[in-house]
């Protein structure tokens, strides 16, 4: 696997055919396209089932929407247990096991990316990551959605080459394209660079209006820092909680296995 990968979008390219959505679902085992929306769906179509989307603006543009697998990212920096991980390759996983459900890193994430599963008996966050797995373990050499693109809209190769590629595409077509590439400095960096011929500021959280190229995790590390110790002692009893009702459950299932081999086949 590639350091530091990168997917380039240039909306300009888009058609719309969704086929990069349903790339993302069959990848990951999501229910398929046409499934009614889970109870927590954003308005630009992310939800905990919907990792990536395809938000239309007027004229046919047509602009997808995913993880920004940023550079320094805000969800890792804000998450207290570290269920949210950026992985030495480049892209940011979710590890379920110890997330403690708190969601702040729907609140810290600048371009509201992670889902909450609202209507799930056993929730957790969701959102993309990059077909991490796939990637890692050589089953692919790039993410589903690139691989799914009939019309290369979305390319995909190291951060470095992704950008210089951004740059000579806007210096060829100065007329075509806004002369900035999205994701290059916002908020640190991103790791899904974007082109256009509009502005795509609406990808972020207030327009983009308070977006700066300062990293977050320098921000949102000076609001958790004076957290009082309290709040990992409630974490503590919410996990303690959690582990005697899953023990609980595991006892009861337990039990009735053992009443179910005494009783025999045929309930005696």
């Amino acid at each position: 696997m590639i350091e530091n990968p990168c997917i380039l979008t240039d909306v300009t390219k888009c058609i719309g055919c969704e086929q990069c959505v349903a790339a993302c679902k069959k990848i990951n085992g999501l229910p398929e396209a046409g499934a009614p929306p889970r109870p927590g769906a954003t308005p630009d179509g992310l939800s905990a089932d919907r990792w990536t989307t395809v938000i239309r603006k007027p004229d046919n543009h047509f602009v997808r929407k995913q993880c920004r697998h940023c550079l320094q990212p805000a969800c890792v920096s804000v998450c207290p247990v570290g269920a949210l991980q950026k992985t030495p390759e480049g892209p940011v996983i979710y590890d379920k096991s110890i997330c403690m459900g708190c969601r702040y890193c729907m609140l810290g994430c600048p371009y509201g990316i992670p889902h909450y599963q609202w209507d799930s008996a056993n929730p957790s966050v969701r959102k993309c990551i990059l077909c991490y797995p796939s990637l890692k373990s050589g089953k692919i050499d790039k993410p589903a959605c690139v691989t799914a693109c009939p019309t290369q809209a979305t390319i995909f190769g190291a951060r470095e080459e992704m950008l210089q590629e951004a740059k000579r595409r806007l210096k060829a077509e100065p007329s075509k394209y806004i002369q900035k590439v999205w994701g290059e400095t916002e908020v640190g960096g991103t790791s899904v660079l974007y082109i256009a011929d509009i502005s795509l500021d609406f990808l972020a959280w207030n327009g983009g209006k308070q977006l700066t190229d300062e990293p977050l995790p320098t921000l949102t590390w000076a609001a958790l820092k004076p957290v009082p110790f309290e709040f990992i002692g409630m974490g503590a009893v919410m996990g303690s909680i959690y582990w005697i009702i899953e023990r609980r459950k595991k006892l009861m299932a337990e039990k009735a296995r053992e009443n179910a081999s005494e009783e025999g086949p045929n309930g005696k």
